[in-house]
């Protein structure tokens, strides 16, 4: 019976070392590119919310971090990145300033106007690698204040292609694939991050899934996790027009992948949140039948290893 104790312990401790050093993504946010409440929102929820510190949300990004090599990969560059990265630093336990590479998914302004802290104003950052799609690369090298970040070498300007993988390191690759987006600026991709046993997809921005050439049901069984467009809940959510910011609906898209096993469906972390999404608003009724239909929700501070 000891014996048999001592090696439950030990196989236990094992597993747990082996789950301490695999990389990891943690979400540092899950809000909407104007973040949870919005400027100039005079919403019940809104008001209610920037009286209390306990409903707000930073915009959505992520964060590879490798602990063997002690690398910090950040995929978008939010309004909010200061505090993130000061979120970052938290969860690794690595108070340096060191950020081994940004990812940008696309030019609109919850997606990368965090660059602005890297500048000579606040960070004043050395040649951290920012990797971008041959648009976005242009529109940062090509205007300001993007251009002086450029030119003062805070940031170096690393080039990705469509479904061209680039390998971090001998146990990570990220790999940008296009998605149909609002294209004003720039392309718009999705991520996919894989380390030698796991793949998380990353798409936090996407017009219908109509629109797409790839099924999602297809990516979902490809994948270990996906963080995808919750924006919206529902249509008439909020009062102009919706097909001027045409997202997937979370209704749509858990009506999409109700055929999936629950194995499958339980993949599937909703992020990306408007203010007027009930999900981030707490509202019971839509958080249970999110569960009930056996999907998720992204939170800040979620873990998810690879």
């Amino acid at each position: 019976m000891m014996i048999r104790s001592l090696v439950l312990i030990l196989a236990l401790a094992y597993a747990f070392n082996i789950m301490a050093a695999s990389p990891y993504v943690v979400v540092l946010g899950i809000g909407q590119d104007a973040g949870v409440p919005q400027m100039g929102c005079d919403s019940a929820f809104c008001k209610q919310a920037w009286s209390d510190d306990r409903l707000r949300q930073t915009v959505s990004s992520i964060a590879l971090v490798d602990p063997n090599t002690k690398s910090r990969w950040i995929i978008d560059a939010t309004p909010d990145l200061p505090e993130q990265f000061e979120f970052l630093k938290q969860i690794t336990g690595d108070r340096t300033n060191d950020i081994t590479g940004i990812f940008l998914t696309h030019a609109h302004i919850g997606h990368y106007a965090g660059l602005m802290y890297l500048g000579r104003e606040s960070m004043n950052s050395k040649d951290v690698k920012v990797y971008a799609m041959p648009r976005m690369k242009q529109m940062l090298e090509q205007n300001a204040p993007w251009s002086q970040l450029v030119g003062l070498k805070n940031i170096s300007l690393q080039p990705l292609v469509d479904k061209s993988e680039v390998r971090l390191n001998d146990r990570l690759i990220v790999e940008p694939f296009l998605v149909p987006h609002r294209d004003e600026f720039s392309e718009t991709v999705g991520y996919r991050i894989r380390s030698r046993t796991k793949t998380l997809i990353f798409i936090p921005d996407i017009d219908k899934w109509q629109k797409w050439q790839t099924p999602l049901e297809d990516v979902v069984k490809t994948a270990d996790y996906l963080l995808i467009d919750g924006t919206f809940y529902a249509d008439g959510e909020i009062s102009r027009p919706m097909s001027e910011v045409p997202h997937p609906f979370v209704s749509e898209t858990m009506d999409l992948l109700k055929t999936l096993p629950p194995k499958e469906r339980a993949k599937v972390y909703f992020i990306h949140f408007n203010h007027s999404n009930p999900l981030v608003q707490g509202d019971k009724k839509a958080l249970k039948d999110l569960r009930r239909r056996g999907f998720r929700m992204a939170k800040r501070g979620l873990r998810l290893h690879l």
